[in-house]
Order: C-alpha cells, then structure tokens, then sequence
C-alpha cells in the first residue's frame, strides 16, 4: 500500500489522517454518550409507569372490575413509546389489555413477586410489576408504643401489570444522532482534505514533474527534459537529471547499430539450423502453417515430404560425429541445388529433413522427390581413406482442403517415411487414409524395442500414490498403489498408458509385470525395516497377459514361498476385462496368493458394462470403480448413478469400494454422500517417487 502511494498523496495523509483520528474518536465518544442517555431516560420512564401502575391496578385486581382496569390501562397506553398494557391474575390468568404486546404468563416464567422484572427484546423492553395488598394487622391487647413486630403487615399478591415499550424512536434518535455526527466528521474532513490537497499540491507540483519526466526518460524517451525551476537541492537534481538524459541518448545512437546487426545475427540464428544453413523445424512448420492456409482457403495443391537418411547412424557411429557433420552439410548443399524458387528445405533434426513443394501436385512432387532420392543415392561421401554411400527413404502427404492441423501433416509425412523404411529403405511412399494399420503397426514397433532397451538400461521406476478413506479418518494400514513409469533417453518421465498397449500386444506385459513384482518385493522389505511400527498394504497392477503366463504365475509362487512374510503386505490389482476373460485361472491364482495372505482388488470395474455376473464368482477384497465414470460424476447424472450402482452392489457382496481418478473436492463430496469407502486420484494424492515413502515421516 505504501508503494502505490505517490508524494502527493503522503502529504495529503499526514496531513488529514491525525484529523481524520481525532474526529472518529470523538464522534464515537459523544455517540456513544448520546445513546446512553437516551436508552437510560427510556429505561427509566418505562420503570417509572410501571411502578405506578401497580399500585393504582390494585382495587381494581382485588374487586375484579375489569372497567375500572381497562381505563387505567387506557390512560396509561397514551404515554409515548408505550407499545400495550396487561393486568394479570394472581395465577397468571389475563385481566385486561390496551395496545399491542405479546404476553408470557407471568406463573409460567416465574416473575418475582417483590421486585419489578425487566425482559429485554431487540426493539422493545417488557416490565412485570407485582400487584400486591398490603393488609395492616391491629393488635387491641398491645398498648405500648413499641409495634409489635410479629404482627406486621405481610404483602400479599394479587397478580401483575404488564408494560411493552417500544424502542423505535430511541432507536431513531440512535440513528439520527449517528447521522449528525457523520455529517459534521466527513464536513470536516472534506475541509481537512481540499486545504491539505492545496498544500500538497504546492509541495508536490516541482516533484512531480521532476517524476514525469524520469519515468519518460525509462520509458525510452531521451528527448525529454525537465523544466528548471530552482537553484537550491531540488534545481541540483533537475541539471542532473537532464544531463543524464542527454548523455544516454548519445550512449543510445551508438549502440543501436550494434543493436541491429546483433538482431539480424538472432534473427537468422532463431530460424536456421546452425550446422547445414537450411532454415529449422519451428520456421518450416510457421511455413507449412501458412501453406495450409492457402490450401484451405483458395483451394491450393501442395506437397510435404519427410527425408530420413538410410545407414547414417553407421557413419556417424565408424567414423564419429564430425564425420556425421560434415556429411550433412555436404548433403544440405547437394539438396538445395536441386531447389525451385516456391520449394522450402528445412533440417529438423539428427538426419531428417523435410521439403515443403508449394503449388505442386502429387504427380509432379513424386517426381521431385525421386529427382532428390536419386542424387543422394549416387552421392559418395569421403572421409579419410573410406568411402561411404547412403540413401534416402521419403515419405510424401498431400496438401489440400481435406489436410486438417499441420501437426496431423507432420505426423503423416512421418508414418509415410518409416513405411518406406519397412519396405526396404530408399524408397518414397505416398500416404493414405488407409495406412493407417501400417502407421499403427510401425508406432507399436518403436515401442517394443524402446521398452525392451528401457528393461537392458534400468530406466523403469516405480511411484506411489496413497489411497485414502473417503471420510477421512485415519487406518492403521497405510494403502497406496504403485505406479509403473519409464524414464525416457533425455530423462522425462513416460506414463504407462503410452507403451502398455505395444507391451501387451507384443507379450512384454510378463517381462514388465515380473520387474514390477521384484521391486515391490524389495520396497516392502525396506519400507519395513524403516517404518516398523506402521504396516502399508502395497497395490500392484497385474495384466491378463501376466496371470495366463505359467511361468509368471510359477515364479510369482516361488518368490512368496521364499518371502511369506510379505505376503499381507500386497494387494493384486486384476482388471476387470482380464478377470472376465480368464475366470477360472484368476480363481486359481487368487487361490493361491490368499494362503500367503494377500488380497485382490478388482481394478477398473464398470468399462466392461456386462461383468455384474461375473462379480459374484471372483474372490476379491476391494471394487475399484472405473475412473471414467468417476471423474463426470459432478456434472453428468448417469456416471453418478453407475458409481452409486456399482457401489451399492459392491457393499451387498461385501466388498470395498474404491473411487479413482478422485480430482476435486466437489467430486470428494459427492463420493462422501454415497458411501464410497476409498478415494485415489490427485486430487487425494499425486504421485511421488518410492524415496519419499521410505524416507522419514
């Protein structure tokens, strides 16, 4: 706050801050006292009449004439603030009553008979006076002066009056004199404001000008100077201000030509690769943007090709990676001779290149891109006394009205390019829709050998993530799930779901599933060791390609056979796809892993949508709902009743339940609602590497 205010306003503040204090108190004070005052001349008024009606409703209580009452009553009520007036009876029964007023019985509440007694409402005040007759007892045998004490006269009650005041008009005088004060502060202050301003501003004015200007000087305007105004401090720093204005925009014309160059120098770095020349991935894919466009809005043929050298990395590995280097810039050069005006080479990276064929049909970029593969094909490369040739596969996607996204291009161009690398290299394929499998096929390719080098080089690692009660209530078993990652080549971090399905269609998943078995193994053991006093439940995925494999199922038997001590300490993950589809052999498993202890969850339940039956024939411990259903739950009403379905069936057959995907706490509250006994997801618990759960609590 301090910050955002200016000299001026400062001035201002010190000047009409210590007024502004000073009045609030003292309004708060008289305020306060005017209040008092009136509240006690109400309260006393009010004490007052009912003191004197007491005495003066005692004939008429005592003969029960209810007129005599009445007009009392009537007199009475014509006092201001007198909302309503009531005579009660000695047992609480009503007498008589003037006016408004809601009336307890006096019996029921257990007014005292020798006092008044006040009961204090919000707008109003309601007083009981006790009506009592006072009889004098004579005593025709006490002669002496002395009374005779015990014969002295004792009241006796003869009922109530009851008396309503309102407290609107001193709630009204309360208010108005609030009003008038407030008046008379912000008057004032106002007053305090506009000569604290004028002050101000006389102070201010030289400062802020000398204020303008330093910040147009920042901002780049050297041009600017301040007005001289003075000799003294303040004319000191207005010289000095306008001669380091001066001096920087002489510093600024020498360095904007250095500026310029350097730009350019940028400029051209930003958008070209620094070891071939050709232009770079990021500008060729504006390029390819901007191609798109033309094709989509005036109905443009276009041509993208994607080049990836044959038996480089043979070169770059015999003979190094200058070698590598030099061979690309040779190649760079060799391409770009062969370039019309429209074409675009770029480099993307390693050896792929891509060439942009603007204006060009696919019969006519065809034979570009033959012209291209063929010069590489005849291109020798010399390095030392070796000789090397190469080639070049090319993958080729048309650019029209029908293309989509430049990423879906790109990606095309891409596919097309390891076809004809599957087809025996140097070769270029066209794409087409119906490519697809190949495309598919070659993906699923790259993962099999990028998992089977992750298992030789130990880049697979595990994370957990906690599964916790819906309620919140503490356990005495931690439950968490461990979470298989691998960690790609340049060190990120690659989640299951891009290389499961090639693991599980190429039957990697055994491989996989025995890693994971093995390291949860050791974790149990040393999150034991090192947290002894607090057990964990461990859940470990296992895949259907894992529980039909025998030598799986044989090595996972022998393993507890020689740990049994771990077996409480796992929890079997099964999905619900791979349980239906081999009902009698998870039986069997489970059969088996239950004599060491461990216990089962049913994972993903519900994607089937036809397992309710298979439900009751598999022995496991917890539901685990499908997290597709579970993360719509708070906006889509038939998810809501699938998750209530499957839980209310789950809790019938005794079972867990278990919600995933859990991202948000509006979602946590509707699963609370239900009943769902636990929830995972991130919006519990996001996952962390094994570290932190062995580490120190």
């Amino acid at each position: 706050m301090e910050r955002s205010l200016g000299i001026r306003g400062r001035v201002i503040g010190l000047a009409i801050v210590p007024v502004a204090i000073i009045g609030v108190l003292l309004m708060f004070q008289l305020i306060m006292g005017k209040i008092d005052d009136l509240d006690q001349s109400l309260r006393a008024r009010a004490l007052a009449i009912a003191r004197q009606l007491a005495p003066a409703a005692e004939y008429g209580v005592a003969s029960g004439n209810i007129e005599v009452l009445q007009t009392l009553l009537e007199k009475a009520a014509i006092e201001p603030d007198v909302r309503g007036v009531a005579v009660f009876a000695d047992n609480g029964q009503w007498l008589a009553q003037v006016g408004l007023g809601t009336w307890a019985n006096p019996l029921a509440k257990r007014v005292p008979t020798d006092r008044i007694y006040q009961m204090e409402y919000k707008d109003r005040l309601v007083y009981y006076a006790p009506i009592t007759r006072t009889e004098v007892a004579v005593d025709d045998f006490n002669l002496g002066d002395e009374p005779n004490s015990a014969s002295s006269p004792q009241p006796r009650l003869l009922g109530w009056v009851g008396l309503d005041v309102s407290r609107s008009a001193t709630i009204r005088s309360q208010r108005d004199a609030i009003l008038r004060s407030l008046a008379i502060l912000l008057a004032g202050l106002g007053v305090s404001l506009y000569l604290a301003w004028r002050i101000g501003r006389q102070i201010t004015r030289p400062i802020l000008s000398l204020t303008h200007t330093v910040s147009r000087i920042g901002e780049g305007h050297l041009e600017e100077r301040v007005e001289q105004t003075g000799q003294a401090e303040l004319g000191v720093l207005q010289r000095g201000v306008n001669h380091m204005a001066a001096h920087l925009q002489a510093m600024q014309d020498q360095m904007q030509e250095k500026i310029d160059r350097a730009t350019a120098r940028l400029v051209y770095q930003a958008s070209h690769d620094a070891l071939t020349g050709l232009i770079n991935r990021r500008e060729f894919e504006q390029r390819l943007e901007r191609t798109l466009q033309s094709a989509l809005q005036q109905g443009r043929e276009h041509a993208l090709c994607y080049m990836d050298l044959d038996q480089f990395k043979v070169i770059n590995d015999s003979c190094g990676h200058a070698a590598g280097d030099e061979l690309l810039r040779q190649l760079a050069l060799l391409l770009k001779g062969n370039l019309r005006e429209r074409d675009t080479l770029a480099r993307l990276g390693g050896d792929e290149f891509a060439l942009l064929l603007e204006n060009c049909s696919i019969q006519d970029a065809l034979e570009v891109a033959d012209t291209f593969r063929a010069e590489v094909q005849r291109f020798r490369f010399k390095w030392g006394d070796r000789i090397f040739s190469v080639g070049m596969s090319v993958g080729m996607v048309a650019i029209n009205a029908d293309s989509g996204t430049a990423a879906n291009l790109m990606s095309a161009a891409d596919a097309a390019c390891y076809v004809a690398k599957d087809r025996g290299r140097n070769q270029i394929h066209l794409y087409e829709s119906r490519d697809s499998d190949l495309v598919r096929h070659r993906g699923e390719m790259q993962w099999v050998t990028r998992i089977h080098r992750a298992l030789e080089e130990h880049r697979l690692r595990l994370s957990w993530q906690e599964i916790r009660r819906t309620d919140g209530a503490a356990e005495p078993v931690r439950h968490v799930e461990l979470l298989l990652r691998m960690i790609d080549e340049d060190g990120s971090e690659i989640l299951p779901m891009a290389f499961i399905p090639a693991a599980e269609r190429y039957s990697i998943m055994p491989a996989l599933d025995s890693w994971v078995i093995e390291e949860t193994l050791r974790l149990c053991q040393r999150y034991l060791a090192a947290k002894p006093s607090r057990n964990c439940l461990f859940a470990v995925n296992l895949s259907g390609a894992s529980l039909k494999d025998p030598a799986f199922r044989r090595m996972l038997l022998a393993t507890l056979n020689e740990n049994p001590a771990l077996g409480p300490h796992l929890c079997f993950e099964i999905t619900e796809t791979a349980a239906i589809g081999n009902l009698a052999v998870v039986n069997e498993f489970i059969d088996g892993m239950r004599a060491f202890g461990c216990s089962f969850a049913l994972d993903d339940f519900g994607s089937g949508l036809s397992s309710f039956t298979y439900l009751k024939n598999l022995k496991v411990d917890y539901l685990k709902i499908d997290g597709a259903f579970v993360r719509d739950i708070a906006s889509n009403a038939i998810d809501r009743s699938m998750v209530e379905a499957i839980h209310r069936i789950g809790h019938q057959m005794g079972l867990k339940t278990v919600a995933e995907y859990v991202e948000s706490d509006q979602i946590l509250a509707l699963l609370r609602q239900m009943g769902v006994d636990y929830v995972q997801g991130s919006g519990i618990h996001r996952p962390e590497p094994l570290e932190t759960l062995c580490g120190p609590a």
